[in-house]
């Protein structure tokens, strides 16, 4: 009797314990975990401006009116008309000048050129290598395109006058403003300023 009494009173303790587990969520449930924080978005920037964009503005303008324009083969003729123009100024060929500078340019070029006559003296120049030419700037002014190159350049001028004769090397950098009618058919660029530039 007493094992039966004994038995009883487990038996009603085990289901005390069952019936106060039953009916309670157990673990973390789906409304307990927290909802997972969207990734922060990171705005697209806008793509940094081309080298070309920055420097040359005026490119695109220039292109719009003048289709066949083209930088590498304008810098190719720029550079030659450098060397044309420094060697023809070194010998006085006012000819060649004539056909390359504007009015303003040449009329400098020719004050110039008349002073050292009268001083009776004479030059010429002669690269060492080709100048390096780089496209500065880029613009049109109504129809006019113009375009700023900065040459650096290494030349032997040689000198001679009445003290006697003198060779110097020379290391210049000068930024040159051409300028062209795009309204005209003639595809020829006249020098319009002479600057002196950073080395």
């Amino acid at each position: 009797m007493l094992e039966l009494i004994i038995f009883a009173a487990l038996a009603a303790v085990v289901l005390f314990q069952l019936y106060s587990v039953l009916g309670k969520r157990v673990g973390r449930q789906p409304e307990d975990i927290a909802p997972l924080a969207t990734a922060p978005v990171t705005p697209k920037l806008p793509a940094p401006a081309t080298e070309e964009s920055a420097i040359l503005p005026g490119l695109a303008a220039i292109k719009a009116r003048d289709p066949s324009f083209d930088p590498d083969q304008f810098l190719s003729g720029a550079r030659s008309a450098y060397q044309t123009i420094v060697t023809a100024f070194a010998v006085g060929d006012r000819d060649t000048l004539g056909k390359l500078l504007s009015p303003g340019v040449m009329a400098d070029f020719d004050a110039a050129i008349a002073t050292r006559e009268k001083e009776g003296r004479t030059e010429s120049a002669e690269f060492s290598n080709p100048p390096r030419a780089d496209l500065e700037k880029t613009e049109m002014v109504g129809d006019s395109a113009r375009a700023a190159v900065r040459f650096l350049a290494e030349f032997r001028s040689r000198s001679k006058g009445p003290e006697g004769e003198a060779v110097d090397d020379r290391r210049t950098a000068e930024l040159w403003t051409f300028e062209r009618d795009t309204k005209n058919r003639n595809p020829n660029w006249m020098l319009v300023r002479v600057e002196a530039a950073q080395a």
